[in-house]
């Protein structure tokens, strides 16, 4: 299983550079920020920087998405880092919530990052794609590689990223709701004439290592409040106990009463006091590292290729170590 580290694009860009070089001493392999220029700031530029103060490091978006940034740019700004770095980068692409949000604008149609999945990929590996019914291609890019991963949710999405993606992102770590999401993603990619096998299953979520489970939820509930946001999108499009939708995502949010992006991904988030313990320890890894091993393994088991940790705590450095000194060594060991 790899391993990734998603953080915040927070200043100062020096600190995201350093906490991904201790990531990689640690044994990680893939390094993540998320992507909303009006909440952080720009991650392609600092990306430039983690890529050269790194050796082997995949870097990308946990997720950009294809409204605010033209097509063109996303691919040849991945393009460039590829040349500049090796094909060291990775797209991780959804409709966008909080860029979109932020800036006043609804996140785009599944139709809309269908079509952008495929065109951002044909471009950034050299490949001519339509591009607002006119042909483009560019014309420097040589060797280059990019997949292309897509977080998804609902049914329609899940569906979406088994006939296109490359890789899905789940981001919650239960394993009753991993095992029905990665059976539609495979479902789709058989029904679409893929190889299922051949998709990239990365599941994403907040990791806490400690005894104090207290104090580890109350720094990881901030996570509840994010997936609900996806959630209500959810239940307002196919309503509440459709089937559509497992009740074991949909029963929690209830209470939910709006979302401030102000404090979005940020422990203490006043948003999120509806987000019972129970769903922070079935979304997140909390407890000592004996505790994460055992989720991991199950999650492996369910055909799990990666596991990306949001490091958005009080605990940053020292759960990067205590991954990189006890999890991950028992996972791949």
């Amino acid at each position: 299983m790899d391993f990734g580290l998603v953080l915040q694009t927070d200043p100062p860009a020096s600190q995201v550079v350093s906490l991904m070089k201790r990531a990689e001493r640690n044994g990680f392999r893939y390094g993540w920020t998320f992507d909303s220029a009006v909440l952080w700031q720009e991650p392609f530029v600092i990306y430039s920087q983690i890529l050269a103060n790194t050796q082997k490091l995949t870097i990308g978006p946990m997720v950009t998405n294809p409204g605010t940034r033209t097509w063109e740019v996303t691919a040849s700004t991945f393009a460039t880092l590829n040349d500049m770095y090796g094909n060291r980068t990775v797209c991780g692409i959804g409709r966008g919530d909080s860029a979109m949000r932020v800036a006043g604008r609804k996140p785009n149609t599944l139709a809309r990052l269908g079509e952008a999945i495929e065109v951002i990929r044909d471009l950034a590996e050299g490949r001519e794609a339509e591009v607002d019914g006119n042909p483009v291609r560019i014309p420097w890019i040589r060797n280059g590689r990019l997949p292309v991963w897509m977080a998804a949710y609902g049914p329609k999405a899940l569906a979406l990223a088994g006939e296109k993606a490359d890789g899905f992102i789940l981001q919650l770590a239960d394993p009753y709701l991993t095992e029905w999401m990665v059976r539609a993603v495979r479902e789709a990619a058989v029904r679409a004439g893929r190889d299922p096998s051949a998709i990239t299953i990365c599941v994403a979520a907040p990791a806490y290592v400690g005894d104090d489970l207290a104090h580890a939820r109350d720094q990881c509930r901030w996570f509840g409040g994010m997936v609900g946001n996806h959630v209500a999108d959810l239940v307002g499009r196919y309503g509440e106990h459709s089937g559509m939708v497992p009740d074991a995502l949909t029963d929690y949010i209830k209470a939910r009463q709006g979302y401030d992006y102000s404090h979005h991904g940020r422990a203490g988030n006043p948003s999120t006091d509806f987000v019972p313990d129970e769903i922070v320890d079935r979304f997140c890894l909390l407890g000592p590292p004996e505790a994460h091993i055992d989720k991991l393994r199950a999650l492996r088991d369910l055909g799990v290729d990666q596991f990306a940790v949001y490091d958005m705590h009080d605990a940053k450095e020292a759960t990067i170590d205590a991954y990189g000194q006890h999890v991950i060594p028992a996972i791949n060991g």
